[in-house]
């Protein structure tokens, strides 16, 4: 084939697919792909598979390349029998699809795919085959929190399972904030731990039912989440939460925390903690004064016994605002979570 018949056939493919629908733009179709994205025309096939969709049969189907166990579905035939819209953006060659909290935007080509503002790799790309673009089927796993089986040449696809919520505990350790939307970290920090996903449909409160706001969250309380059955196999793993109650009797604002190992209980019974600030201008070694109301918990935020804070413990000490200019810094812990050694 001629790289006049390849240019033009590919020219023929966009425009057939990305004209076919109003669903994906009302802008303009581009008349030739950028140069840095890589589109097959076509794809050798391994088998195809009928698709139902939450029970219901779609006319599309979906296939398995040749040599790949990864099963790929119609993008656009699947999303919206699953109530997305789909707006399509020319000049990138992406799709952002949106559903009730669910935001993901598809880029052709390209092994990236975003969870709530996240980026996340699938192992394989969106491709371009007989003029419909197709993705994973792990992209509905992993992107859109639901689920797929299959079952001889038959792909089944739900989101049924995502209005199932489930409740995790925990200790807030970092709050990671983007406008309305946030990943709260919980049960831990670093790879320990989940991540809650919050955005502008989430709702807060105290545990008597007082309204709060994403603002007056912060390091060291523990909540209560509701969040969605299906969480995303990342390190650490994270999932969608639509509320969080905080269990704590009142706020500290200002809170600020280390993640470290006690180098030292001194005789006054305050804590040597060198580790790791929770954010950049925390110090990574702190002094934690204790009194009779710090809390003493675990990383779901139960009541552990003071005797654990000994020598070598790792723990999460949350205290401040205020520390003195010393070094190390001496501040007053209000909570300090015990994080339970692997044996």
């Amino acid at each position: 084939m001629t790289s006049f018949m390849k240019k033009s056939l590919a020219l023929l493919s966009v425009t057939s697919v990305l004209g076919a629908g109003a669903a994906y733009a009302d802008a303009p179709v581009p008349v030739a792909f950028p140069t840095n994205v890589a589109v097959p025309i076509s794809a050798p096939l391994q088998a195809s598979y009928s698709i139902k969709v939450d029970g219901k049969a779609i006319w599309e189907t979906g296939y398995s390349k040749a040599g790949s166990k990864e099963l790929m579905l119609p993008l656009r035939a699947v999303t919206e029998s699953l109530g997305f819209a789909l707006t399509w953006h020319p000049d990138t060659y992406a799709v952002e699809l949106t559903r009730g909290n669910i935001y993901t935007v598809v880029t052709t080509g390209k092994d990236t795919y975003t969870i709530n503002k996240m980026l996340t790799t699938l192992g394989t790309a969106p491709e371009l085959v007989d003029s419909r673009l197709y993705v994973p089927a792990s992209f509905v796993t992993r992107v859109l929190h639901g689920s797929v089986s299959t079952q001889g040449n038959l792909i089944s696809v739900s989101m049924l399972d995502e209005a199932k919520k489930v409740q995790s505990t925990g200790v807030i350790s970092t709050i990671r904030v983007d406008g309305a939307n946030a990943a709260i970290h919980i049960q831990g920090a670093g790879m320990d731990g989940i991540v809650l996903n919050v955005g502008a449909d989430t709702t807060y409160q105290m545990l008597d039912g007082k309204s709060l706001s994403l603002s007056d969250l912060h390091p060291g309380l523990t909540v209560s989440a509701e969040h969605s059955m299906a969480v995303e196999q990342s390190l650490p793993p994270q999932t969608y939460a639509t509320k969080l109650t905080v269990l704590d009797p009142a706020l500290h604002p200002g809170t600020v925390g280390t993640a470290g190992t006690i180098e030292d209980v001194r005789e006054n019974g305050s804590l040597l903690i060198k580790g790791s600030g929770l954010t950049e201008s925390t110090p990574d070694e702190v002094v934690l004064q204790l009194s009779k109301d710090t809390a003493v918990v675990n990383p779901n935020g139960e009541p552990v016994n003071k005797a654990a804070l000994v020598k070598g413990a790792s723990v999460i000490g949350f205290y401040g605002p205020a520390v003195t200019m010393s070094l190390p810094p001496i501040g007053n812990a209000w909570k300090v979570v015990v994080v339970p050694t692997e044996e």
